[in-house]
């Protein structure tokens, strides 16, 4: 372990807000040493959903903003991507319709597809959505609209964990979304240590929350290790600490001959 206290230190990169603090809590009762990087910061449009039968959410924080303008469901249906996101409408006073057993957009498409045909469906979410949502919907013959109710940005101040792992001193990285794996990227670039943190994370345990994280990762030149069979934040550092524990008992079971 890089902590001299020999708690694995592990990257979190979720929004500077409750989800920053609720990640390391979260870690810190794993036993790690959380390293928090926020990656994204949030940028409300003021745009709220169009009216439509069926409206789609993927994210809590797209539910919070709609709810905060005053935007109410009325008669439509609601769907939303994870429990998260569908805690944070009910939470609004909102009725779920609809969460799929898969919390990502082809997970979402599946559980949509029964009931879209010739229906206008509205998919309100970040600027960095994915088109597997859209296209899926498309395919399975409803009228899409996409409501943009935030833009995601990379923080000037991202990038100390790619520092960390340059140096050596990163045990895991815990990315929640394709955008982390880039802004991560990108934050190493600006701070000219590219070449140290990617070999930083080749020494280190990767989790990434989900498959479509985990391809974005490969694509860009980053193995990863761990992909929890639920796309949560809960599961996604359980299991990279988890793994993180198993490579260290490994080594110490290792033959030192």
């Amino acid at each position: 372990m890089s902590d001299e206290t020999d708690r694995p230190r592990v990257a979190v990169f979720r929004p500077d807000d409750e989800r920053i603090e609720s990640a390391v809590e979260l870690l810190r009762s794993l036993g790690a040493d959380p390293v928090p990087d926020p990656m994204l910061e949030v940028e409300p449009t003021g745009a709220v959903p169009a009216d439509a039968p069926l409206v789609a959410f993927t994210s809590k924080t797209g539910v919070e903003l709609a709810a905060e303008a005053g935007w109410e469901p009325g008669d439509a249906d609601l769907a939303a991507i994870g429990p998260a996101t569908a805690a944070a409408a009910r939470e609004a006073g909102w009725t779920v319709d609809a969460v799929p057993d898969e919390y990502t957009s082809a997970g979402l498409v599946a559980a949509l597809e029964p009931r879209v045909a010739g229906e206008r469906v509205v998919v309100a979410r970040s600027d960095h959505g994915s088109d597997v949502l859209l296209d899926g919907l498309r395919e399975a013959g409803a009228e899409v609209t996409e409501t943009v109710l935030y833009r995601l940005t990379r923080p000037p101040e991202a990038g100390d964990s790619a520092e960390a792992a340059a140096s050596g001193d990163l045990d895991a990285a815990a990315f929640t979304s394709s955008l982390t794996v880039d802004n991560f990227l990108a934050a190493a670039a600006d701070r000219g240590v590219d070449e140290g943190a990617r070999a930083g994370l080749a020494d280190a345990v990767v989790g990434a929350i989900g498959p479509p994280t985990a391809e974005t990762a490969a694509a860009r030149g980053v193995d990863v290790d761990v992909v929890p069979d639920e796309a949560s934040f809960e599961s996604l550092a359980t299991a990279v600490v988890d793994a993180v524990d198993a490579g260290t008992a490994d080594a110490s079971d290792a033959d030192p001959r």
